[in-house]
C-alpha cells in the first residue's frame, strides 16, 4: 500500500506510457518541459516535483485554472506565465524552447489533415534540435474494419465518439517528413475493439 501510495504521490495520474518513458530514463537530461493540451495537469506532477521548467497550455480556461493552482506550489514555476490558455496551433513559445514537448490526447481532435499538420508543426517548431517529442493519439491501428470514415479524415468509432484517426504508415511517413527519429516502436493499445490509442515516440534532429 505503502508503495503504490508514493507512485500516486510522486506521478498522480500520469499517462501509463509516459510513465514508461520516465522509467526508462528517456527524459533524464531534460530541463524544459511542454504539455501542449495538458487539461489540468494530470501529466505534469512528476516534471514539477523534479523542478523542471514546466509549461502548458490550454484552451480550457478552467483546466488552466487547475493546473496554475496544482503548480503554485513549486517555486520554479510562475503559474500565470507558464500555463496559459491558448490553442495548440497557436503556441505562444519562441521556436526551440523545450526540451520535451508531451501531446497527450490531443491531436486526435483535428478537425482534418491540415489542422492536424498545424497543431504539430506547431509543437515540433517549439522543440529543440535533440528534444523529445511524446504523443498519445487514436488510431484505426486493429480496428481498421471497425471504424466508419465520415470524411475530412475523421472517422467514427464503435465507442460512438468521432476521431481524427492516423494509421502506423502515417506516423512512419510523418517521422520521415519532420526529420525525426524513432526513439521507442510505435505501440498500440486496442480497448477491446471499441478504440484504439497508439502511442508515437521520436526524436527531432
Amino acid at each position: 500500500m505503502m508503495i503504490k501510495q508514493d507512485i500516486q504521490d510522486n506521478f498522480g495520474n500520469i499517462d501509463i506510457y509516459l510513465f514508461d518513458q520516465l522509467l526508462k530514463g528517456t527524459y533524464s537530461h531534460c530541463r524544459s518541459v511542454l504539455d501542449a493540451g495538458c487539461g489540468g495537469g494530470r501529466n505534469l506532477l512528476y516534471f514539477l516535483k523534479s523542478g523542471l521548467e514546466v509549461y502548458g497550455v490550454d484552451q480550457n480556461e478552467d483546466a488552466i485554472a487547475q493546473v496554475r493552482k496544482l503548480a503554485s506550489a513549486f517555486p520554479q514555476v510562475k503559474p500565470a506565465e507558464n500555463f496559459l490558455v491558448a490553442a495548440v496551433e497557436q503556441l505562444p513559445f519562441v521556436p526551440e524552447s523545450f526540451d520535451l514537448v508531451i501531446s497527450s490526447a490531443v491531436l486526435h481532435f483535428a478537425e482534418d489533415l491540415a489542422h492536424f499538420e498545424t497543431m504539430l508543426n506547431a509543437m515540433w517548431q517549439v522543440l529543440r534540435p535533440g528534444g523529445y517529442f511524446f504523443c498519445r493519439l487514436a488510431s484505426e491501428i486493429g480496428i481498421e474494419s471497425a471504424v466508419r470514415f465520415i470524411g475530412n479524415g475523421r472517422y467514427l468509432l464503435p465507442d460512438g465518439s468521432e476521431r481524427f484517426l492516423v494509421n502506423q504508415e502515417m506516423l512512419l511517413r510523418l517521422t520521415k517528413k519532420l526529420g525525426a527519429e524513432l526513439h521507442e516502436p510505435i505501440k498500440t493499445t486496442n480497448v477491446q475493439n471499441m478504440r484504439s490509442m497508439t502511442t508515437w515516440c521520436i526524436r527531432k534532429y
